[in-house]
């Protein structure tokens, strides 16, 4: 019999994602958040929004947000996901999972509001539902007339209701009924208001602190075994674990004018070009294979943390070897090869160096790449330098390219605000003065009422209420993220760290075909041209060719 490991997993709070993710609260503060999802989708416009077909039932932001990405990243036939550099994806996701269940725990208290005093007062609840819809529905337009036909629906609604409990429409147990069912829904309505209102403060809070940048724990219950016969929560467990696989993949993809999707546009390329030449005194030069240039390009990128004048070191810096597809500039999925080159979602390194030392007049299928990458800006910059080598035909091709993916969009980091209206002074029309609203209003209490009882039926709640249609390919930085340029100071980083990473692979190059008995007299003076290149004071538009 095997053991099941009860780790508690996902139980765990992981705030230790450290300084390079410091855009993890921001995206994750999205899944607790209230207000509308078309004021979402304005800002963000690779979101889309799905329209509610009733409005009472319409989805918020947080909610719509929540059940978009559990659907897209655990959920059932999940496509593979774009890495998010930079990014702690699994505690985005975390966070979606822990919104949900605080959700999850306040409509069922909701639900037996609901039930007790809406359900078995239906002709009441009936009247209040109808006065809702119908408010709605005169206040489209949100003018001042507007508002007042929607005061007088609910008054209309509470006329009738006393009419109803003075004199019912009928005699007997029926009329007795009626007469009665016309005060529960009342009552309900408190309580439903304060049990929303608590459940609204507590998300904000959640909210409010991710958005500051402050370590909030995670907590999903839901992915903790209780027992060997637990199979929901051990697979939620392992499908939180392969997000965090997945992003440690090997095998990126390059979506044309995109650039490698995860990375960003490809801003500068620099290439090294020439015909070998034994060097002099040789009549011939020592064969290699262009895997073992990248090598000792590799072995020097990796020196750049280190440097002889105190804190001048590039910090946070990774070499990776990468396999990149290409796929379309328009392509709504991404696939990853599943033959035996691959041990689950990287690409063995046996296959990685086949794929380097064919890279010559190469058909389809992967490249070599080896990229050199930093975080910066606490997790909000993202600058990544590819290395490439090709042979052909004793020309050697030594490329270069950079690339940039700057910070996500500023809507990420909105924080919570009290409700504020602008009316006109009494007295001086002429004027204005800003009164605060209530944190809820009674339709956002009618709203989640209704919606509470049907949380266990996620597919016809969305079809009722709309929701929230993620960017594909989908990853959690690069379809939201911001072109760098507009920052100055990230500006000068990205092209700042080009010649220190230029100069390590010119110099490693140089150095290996001197250990080949090769000529580098024309290659220095190449190298010596990209060098005063590289030290442009703007990127360029290298994937859009005319």
């Amino acid at each position: 019999m095997t053991t099941l490991d009860m780790t508690p997993g996902a139980q765990i709070p992981r705030t230790d994602a450290g300084p390079q993710t410091g855009v993890t609260p921001a995206l994750s503060s999205v899944a607790y958040r209230d207000g509308k999802i078309e004021d979402f989708v304005g800002k963000v416009t690779a979101a889309t929004h799905k329209k509610p077909r009733f409005k009472l039932f319409e989805a918020n932001l947080g909610e719509a947000f929540s059940a978009a990405v559990i659907s897209r990243t655990v959920g059932a036939g999940r496509k593979p996901i774009v890495p998010s550099f930079g990014t702690d994806t699994r505690q985005i996701v975390e966070h979606c999972l822990a919104a949900q269940e605080l959700r999850a725990a306040r409509d069922r208290k909701l639900t037996v509001v609901t039930v007790l005093f809406g359900l078995l007062a239906l002709p009441g609840t009936l009247i209040w539902i109808g006065a809702f819809y119908l408010r709605i529905y005169l206040m489209k337009g949100k003018a001042l007339q507007d508002e007042l036909y929607g005061a007088l629906a609910l008054l209309a609604a509470a006329v009738v209701s006393v009419l109803f409990l003075v004199k019912p429409p009928a005699h007997g147990p029926l009329g007795v009924y009626l007469r009665v069912a016309m005060i529960p829904p009342i009552i309900g309505g408190i309580l439903a208001r304060r049990i929303v209102l608590r459940s609204t403060k507590e998300l904000r809070e959640r909210w409010l602190a991710l958005a500051e940048g402050s370590s909030v724990a995670a907590t999903v219950s839901k992915a903790v075994p209780r027992d060997d016969l637990d199979k929901k929560a051990v697979d939620l467990r392992d499908k939180l674990a392969r997000i965090e696989a997945e992003q440690e993949t090997n095998v990126q993809h390059y979506a044309g004018p995109k650039g490698i999707l995860g990375v960003g546009k490809r801003w500068g390329e620099w290439r090294l070009v020439d015909v070998m030449r034994p060097a002099a005194g040789h009549s011939d030069f020592r064969a290699f294979h262009p895997w073992d240039l990248v090598r000792k390009i590799s072995s020097h990128l990796k020196g750049l943390a280190v440097s002889e004048v105190a804190n001048s070191g590039m910090t946070n810096i990774t070499v990776k070897q990468w396999a990149v597809l290409e796929i379309g500039e328009n392509a709504d999925e991404i696939s990853r090869p599943g033959n035996a080159d691959m041990d689950g979602d990287r690409m063995r390194d046996f296959a990685l160096q086949t794929i380097a030392d064919k890279q010559t007049f190469a058909g389809g299928g992967p490249r070599h790449y080896l990229a050199t990458q930093f975080i910066t800006f606490d997790g909000k910059l993202i600058i990544t330098f590819t290395v490439t080598v090709t042979l052909l035909a004793n020309t050697l091709t030594v490329t270069v390219a950079g690339y940039a993916l700057g910070p996500v969009n500023g809507v990420f980091s909105d924080k919570p605000s009290a409700k504020e209206k602008t009316v006109q002074k009494t007295g001086k029309f002429w004027e204005e003065r800003t009164v605060k609203l209530p944190l809820i209003d009674n339709d956002e209490v009618v709203r989640q009422a209704l919606r509470a009882p049907l949380t266990r039926a996620p597919g016809l709640l969305s079809w009722l209420g709309g929701g929230l249609g993620l960017p594909e390919p989908f990853g959690f930085r690069h379809a939201w993220a911001s072109p760098p340029w507009g920052s100055r100071f990230m500006t000068d980083n990205a092209l700042n760290a080009s010649v220190p990473v230029l100069g390590a692979v010119h110099a490693a190059t140089l150095e290996f075909l001197e250990e080949h008995d090769l000529d580098t007299d024309r290659f220095k003076n190449r190298a010596s041209i990209i060098k005063s290149e590289a030290q442009g004071t703007r990127p360029y538009k290298v994937d859009q060719f005319e």
